[in-house]
């Protein structure tokens, strides 16, 4: 029973990415099209989600909350059921954008309590750490894009109010220009981050099972992901705008420059 209450996590977490390939696919396009689908299978999800629950409890003969996996697995399950409630009754919809990301990978790491098989070849380990490492740094990239235009922009307003001339600052962009660029940087940011996290933790758990949760610099990692996710919702469905999203975009750098100091022997990982 135990084997089958991890199956139905794993399913549950598949279907709670359909939910997180909306949030991705409305940060990067600004649609909702696929919402009515990532709801219905987020909902499928949480049932799942709680059969794999009672059956770890009457496994065990107690409720499960012994263990980590099993803390966070059922505080995704009650952060899951939490949104579908206030859904039903407010038609809140626009806190998906922060809910079903962040049940998605709390979803994910709880099924990492078991173990799997290691790497059938090791070209397969290889290719797989290096898309991690590939969408991370294409993640960067865009954060230090974002960051940037953020500068400019507090520079150029200041200038704006200021009502002074100078040749550097009439050269720049437009305020709105400034704005749209940092929040499409913001999206195309977002998108290779989270396949980044979830790529580099399904790697991790593959490569060294339970115990790649317990190192510092994953809890970093996931820390930053978690403030990327608030400044993405902060932008996309607050509406933050302008002077206070510009400096949400540079601490997003700062927290993304400590998570990359904390990961600089990914070097040794690449020449095992």
């Amino acid at each position: 029973m135990q084997d089958f209450s991890i199956v139905w996590l794993r399913v549950a977490a598949v279907l709670y990415a359909v939910g997180l390939i909306h949030v991705l696919f409305f940060v990067w396009r600004r649609s909702s099209l696929l919402f009515p689908v990532a709801l219905q299978a987020f909902a499928a999800g949480a049932l799942l989600h709680t059969v794999s629950i009672v059956e770890q409890s009457l496994q065990s003969g107690h409720l499960a909350l012994q263990t980590f996996h099993q803390t966070i697995s059922a505080c995704a399950l009650l952060i899951a059921v939490a949104f579908l409630l206030v859904y039903k009754l407010y038609d809140f919809s626009s806190l998906a954008v922060f809910i079903f990301p962040i049940t998605c990978l709390m979803a994910i790491i709880g099924t990492t309590a078991v173990p799997v098989t290691p790497w059938s070849q090791s070209a397969l380990r290889d290719a797989w750490l290096l898309a991690h490492v590939l969408l991370i740094l294409a993640g960067y990239v865009a954060m230090l894009l974002m960051a940037v235009s953020s500068v400019f922009y507090l520079l150029q307003e200041r200038h704006l109010k200021a009502k002074s001339s100078s040749s550097l600052f009439d050269r720049l962009p437009p305020l709105g220009t400034l704005d749209s660029l940092s929040s499409r940087s913001m999206a195309i940011g977002f998108v290779c981050t989270t396949g980044g996290v979830i790529t580099g933790c399904l790697w991790a758990f593959i490569e060294s099972g339970t115990r790649w949760i317990s190192e510092g610099k994953v809890h970093i990692a996931l820390f930053t992901w978690i403030f990327y996710l608030v400044v993405v919702y902060l932008r996309s469905s607050a509406g933050w705008r302008g002077r206070r999203a510009a400096f949400l975009s540079i601490y997003m750098l700062m927290f993304s420059a400590l998570t990359w100091v904390s990961h600089t022997d990914l070097r040794d990982l690449l020449a095992r």
